[in-house]
């Protein structure tokens, strides 16, 4: 029970807080006091402060004194998420989110200041960069009110209301038409730049939809022609090799791994290492491939022997390059001639991709197989993304999707072969 006394001209209340010093394992007791109390006003108030504690909903005001710099370390050791993403979350912090807030105390972030900060944020940064630090402040808030026992009694920031205030046009990156032409001058760019592997790079890329990383990761044991009788996995290479290699076989490529540089958690300082992971979202996945592509992986295998399928000029691995400099830019941008020991010709730009990310292939395949009526969900899972929902639950592909993609991509090929 709370209990109370008169200090001087001011009313004190104490109240159990239902906690224990881990130290000294003595009861914490929390108090306040006020000149405009009555004893029984003191009395009640520290009877809704235990039964605030006994609930679960007390915050004690030493907790909410946590500067937000120690929270955000803490919370960010407890997140199980991909070393990746916590790199991620720790530049966010340190770009913007603890040179605003990093000396504050937990209780003392208002939802003005919160709010006037946004602002700022919005005249000096990309509106989807204003967004990713919008979120991430949201989950340390949010985070710290779930917390137990709470650390704040409410998070600071506003639940969005998308009615009040000005409506502001989501800013998206600018798209055009792709012709396979275009893709296709991307590959002979790439011939000039890196040879033959870098034709069925490109190749390989605008008939996949792959994402870099999973370009950077897959080894020649997953190619066409050497997957599923590579497989390690008795069921899936029973499974694989009944769907793709019976009567009606089709030539695949087994997306297994990406490749990419994963860092220490705990060492955030150090390099990060070049490893084998999972595809993003776990998407693990079997894209079958149309017989020209088939044929160019068999004729890129037979001219090396490296452990990747698509190894860099040096023989090593393509993510331990300056990829953007030295592959992707002049592929995309085009280049002047060049003579003597680095001779090769001048090199045309290709428009739709000037300046652009090599992502940008990828968004390219989509709109390719929907323009042939392939099913939407054979699209997406052949981009390994996530299927919400009933659809990802009651629709699957078929091999006669499977035989649609393969027709439509060869079809696309022999057309702008023959342009």
């Amino acid at each position: 029970m709370p209990w109370v006394e008169r200090r001087g001209n001011s009313i004190r209340v104490r109240w159990d807080t239902y906690q224990v010093d881990p130290d000294t394992g003595r009861k914490i007791f929390d108090s306040k006091s006020s000149t405009d109390w009555t004893e029984d006003e003191a009395y009640v108030y520290g009877l809704d402060r235990e039964s605030d504690a006994r609930n679960g909903r007390y915050v004690a005001r030493a907790d909410g004194r946590l500067l937000l710099k120690d929270w955000a370390a803490l919370w960010l050791k407890a997140q199980d998420l991909d070393p990746t993403s916590i790199q991620v979350y720790r530049k966010r912090l340190r770009a913007q989110i603890l040179p605003e807030w990093g000396e504050t105390p937990l209780n003392e972030i208002s939802t003005l200041g919160y709010q006037a900060w946004m602002n700022r944020l919005k005249r000096s940064y990309s509106p989807n960069y204003v967004r990713d630090m919008r979120i991430l402040f949201n989950m340390l808030m949010d985070d710290a009110v779930s917390h137990r026992p709470p650390l704040i009694p409410a998070s600071p920031v506003p639940k969005e209301n998308r009615r009040r205030g000005r409506y502001v046009r989501p800013v998206r990156e600018k798209k055009v038409e792709v012709p396979t032409e275009d893709l296709h001058q991307l590959a002979e760019n790439a011939r000039q730049v890196w040879g033959f592997t870098g034709y069925v790079f490109q190749m390989t890329k605008a008939y996949t939809g792959m994402r870099l990383g999973e370009m950077f990761g897959l080894r020649r044991e997953f190619v066409a022609g050497n997957w599923p009788a590579s497989e390690e996995d008795d069921e899936l290479r029973e499974y694989a090799t009944a769907r793709y290699c019976g009567d009606d076989p089709m030539p695949v490529v087994r997306v297994a791994w990406q490749y990419k540089y994963v860092k220490d958690p705990d060492r955030p300082d150090d390099p990060g290492v070049p490893t084998l992971a999972p595809p993003k979202y776990g998407s693990v996945r079997t894209l079958v491939i149309p017989p020209f592509l088939a044929e160019l992986h068999e004729q890129l295998l037979a001219s090396h022997d490296s452990e990747w399928a698509f190894p860099a000029m040096n023989g090593e691995n393509l993510l331990t390059t300056d990829f953007h400099t030295y592959y992707w830019k002049p592929v995309r941008d085009g280049h002047d001639e060049r003579v003597g020991r680095y001779a090769r010709p001048k090199l045309p730009a290709v428009p739709s991709f000037q300046g652009k990310r090599i992502h940008l292939v990828r968004h390219a395949h989509g709109p390719h197989l929907e323009e042939y009526g392939v099913p939407d969900i054979a699209i997406e899972e052949r981009l390994g993304h996530v299927i919400q929902g009933v659809r990802g639950v009651y629709r699957k592909v078929t091999p006669k999707m499977e035989h649609q993609i393969i027709d439509v991509l060869q079809a696309r090929y022999e057309e702008a072969m023959r342009g």
